[in-house]
């Protein structure tokens, strides 16, 4: 198990856009993976944020993104690209492993389509709607591969609150309060 520290807000790296990878079935990139994984349980475990990670914020400029969602099989997208999207927009609130402990309303499309390759090497597409608030969290993760942050699609400042104000606020209608219903406030905390 290879728990890797995230790099936080300000560090240069998560600025820098992704190299695309080569080899999908490459023994590196499974352990890549893991590291993602690993490092995503660990933080899910003790802040109870995080249902996706990108592979810059643990220091590889690779286009690579790990998803674990509750219920779900851990899911890898090597190479993800948005290769469609909604004209339609919707303001959700966000957050990143990178910046914990401040959440912000973003802009983000609808829904959209994603190309990505899996760890065998194939190419599969995924059409994200609403379900699960997979749309926001894939565009969250794959903006993370070109070096863009939330707070880049922040869509006023004044929208921007501290950790323990959203929890105060917004928490209990967020995707994180499992079995509630969440029909106001969408929270999209990816990686």
């Amino acid at each position: 198990m290879a728990i890797r520290p995230i790099i936080q807000l300000g560090d240069p790296l998560l600025r820098e856009k992704c190299a695309r990878v080569e080899d999908p079935t490459a023994v590196e990139l499974k352990q890549l993976v893991q590291d993602l994984s690993d490092t995503l349980a660990h933080w899910r475990s003790t802040t109870g944020y995080g249902r996706g990670i990108a592979a810059p914020q643990i220091g590889v400029l690779q286009r690579v993104i790990f998803l674990k969602l509750p219920g779900v099989e851990p899911w890898p997208l090597i190479n993800p690209e948005i290769v469609d999207a909604s004209e339609e927009k919707m303001v959700v609130w966000d957050a990143c492993l990178s910046f914990l402990s401040i959440f912000m309303q973003v802009e983000r499309r609808r829904w959209i389509t994603v190309r990505y390759q899996n760890l065998d090497g194939e190419v599969l597409e995924f059409d994200a709607k609403d379900e699960r608030n997979l749309n926001e969290l894939l565009q969250h993760e794959i903006d993370h591969l070109d070096g863009i942050l939330a707070v880049d699609r922040v869509v006023d400042v004044k929208t921007i609150c501290t950790r323990e104000e959203f929890e105060k606020r917004f928490r209990d209608q967020s995707p994180y309060a499992e079995g509630k219903s969440r029909p106001f406030v969408r929270v999209g905390l990816g990686g």
